[in-house]
């Protein structure tokens, strides 16, 4: 131990490439490019690398430096694929792309620059604790990002646990899960194998606790639709619409399962655009039977403004349920302001939207609350969580619906699905997802792919899902997570992380006074 910290300071150009390289290696953990997993082992080492980097700077100003290195490199490494949207779809063109995507990394970096900056600074003399602090720092850089600005908390490091620490899931969610990580990280380093071993007995504990199996007769027939419509030709009236407006809706009136769900824009135009006697008859076939649809369709007019909304249709409802998405993505379904001029320069269509509640009521079907969410809005559980302030109506099954073909072929597929995967070990509901390029599928209550289709193709995934939540007998109706989420959102992890840096602070003011 004296050794690690006799050791050379990082100073230099050699501090700085290892800071990115640490920082690459993280967004390699949230999904690696030759099988799309997460790597929860080489999360933990790139935030051991961080922090070790961290404790031998020579100064607060140092440190900032290299956190904020290591977090540019990690968050550009991570959504790098954005580039595909702005350069290959927006028309943008490919240096100002780049030079984008490295802007939004350096801007979400600057919160962890911060954060390494202030635990240096407050640093106590006592291990475990600096442990501890160190880890309450990066929780608050990663609550800043998921949170400020509209939040982008894609690529979290909590994501890379999901074959890991990820059993802490449904007491802490994914932001706890990354605590936890960092703490576990700084604590090698440290060789504080105390505090390790008792991170080991709460997840061994909570790895023990299981919900109390439900009602076979919860079990749903799905079929889910991914129609791979070309991105680029997905809006355009003499290609990708007339190809979608077709194939969907022969897969709507084919399909025999209870439920049946189709991405989202997969009807790329308002209901009174579409073809004469389209929508009427979509609504006639499901308005008798025992079928419900869940289908994509953005409504509105020019007068009351645009949503991008899911409508459910089912027999027995004098209206189609409607579900519009709250967290809009800037630039894509909404313009923040002063970045009008960055739009004009890509061609994107379906420019602004108007934003639905938190908290929506769910579908209802054959018995199961099901509680839809668009695109990324899967990212973020505090907003999902709201569903769960009563657990005699909270959702019983999660339903995604999205198009990751702004993306194309690239990992953002496969860390989408990852995100899903944690929402479900959060609340312990099973999610299905209904995509247009993939990653199309369903996934249990414990976060585990049960069947899948193959990215990149026009197919039809026809399975069942077993609904959580309805047996009332058994007492634990949600996950302590959802229960807290719920009714204080992510402010009692702030709380914490606020509490453990006034304690460093006042800490180093004795310190030195003596």
């Amino acid at each position: 131990m004296r050794g690690l910290f006799r050791s050379p300071r990082p100073t230099g150009l050699g501090g700085l490439l290892l800071a990115a390289v640490f920082g690459g290696a993280q967004a390699l953990s949230i999904a690696n490019p030759w099988n799309g997993q997460p790597l929860w082992w080489l999360q933990l080492l790139s935030m051991g690398g961080l922090y070790w980097l961290v404790e031998r700077a020579a100064s607060p100003r140092h440190a900032a430096l290299l956190g904020g290195l290591f977090a540019w490199a990690w968050l550009g490494g991570t959504f790098w694929w954005l580039f595909i949207s702005m350069h290959t779809y927006g028309g943008l063109p490919a240096p100002l792309a780049v030079m984008a995507v490295a802007g939004l990394a350096a801007a979400l970096a600057m919160v962890y620059a911060l954060a390494c900056g202030c635990f240096k600074a407050l640093a106590p003399t006592n291990r475990a604790w600096r442990a501890i602090v160190f880890a309450f720092s990066w929780l608050l850089a990663e609550l800043a990002r998921g949170q400020w600005l509209t939040g982008f908390p894609w690529g979290a490091g909590g994501y890379a646990q999901l074959d890991g620490l990820a059993l802490l899931a449904p007491y802490v969610g994914v932001y706890g899960v990354g605590w936890v990580a960092s703490l576990v990280a700084a604590c090698v380093v440290l060789r504080q194998w105390r505090v390790l071993a008792l991170v080991a007995l709460l997840v061994a504990t909570a790895d023990s606790v299981v919900q109390p199996p439900n009602d076979p007769a919860a079990r749903l027939a799905v079929t889910l639709l991914q129609g791979n419509i070309p991105q680029d030709e997905k809006f355009e009236l003499g290609a990708g619409v007339p190809v979608a407006l077709n194939w969907y809706g022969e897969q709507l009136a084919q399909a025999k399962t209870v439920l049946v769900v189709a991405p989202e824009t997969a009807l790329p135009m308002l209901p009174q655009q579409l073809p004469a006697g389209y929508w009427p008859g979509l609504l006639q076939r499901f308005a008798s039977g025992e079928q419900t649809a869940l289908v994509g369709v953005p409504l509105g007019n020019a007068q009351e403004g645009y949503l991008n909304a899911v409508v459910g249709l089912q027999p027995g409802s004098p209206q189609p349920y409607t579900y519009a998405k709250h967290h809009l993505v800037p630039f894509g379904e909404f313009i923040p302001p002063l970045f009008k001029w960055f739009t004009e320069m890509m061609h994107i269509p379906l420019g602004d939207f108007n934003r639905g509640a938190v908290g929506q009521p769910s579908l209802v079907v054959a018995g199961q609350r099901l509680a839809p969410n668009i695109c990324y809005e899967d990212l973020f559980g505090e907003e999902l969580g709201a569903r769960f302030i009563d657990p005699a109506q909270a959702p019983t099954i999660f339903v995604n619906i999205s198009n990751i073909g702004w993306f194309g072929d690239s990992l953002a597929i496969d860390q989408h699905l990852g995100i899903s995967r944690m929402r479900t070990l959060e609340f312990e509901r099973p999610m299905l997802r209904a995509t247009n390029t993939g990653a199309t599928a369903i996934i249990d209550h414990r976060g585990r792919v049960v069947q899948a289709l193959p990215r990149l193709t026009r197919d039809v995934l026809v399975g069942e899902v077993q609904g959580r939540g309805l047996n009332a007998t058994s007492g634990w109706r949600i996950t302590p997570y959802a229960w807290w989420v719920a009714r204080m959102g992510l402010w009692p992890l702030w709380g914490l992380g606020l509490l453990a840096w006034a304690l460093a602070w006042m800490g180093a003011r004795r310190a030195r006074r003596l």
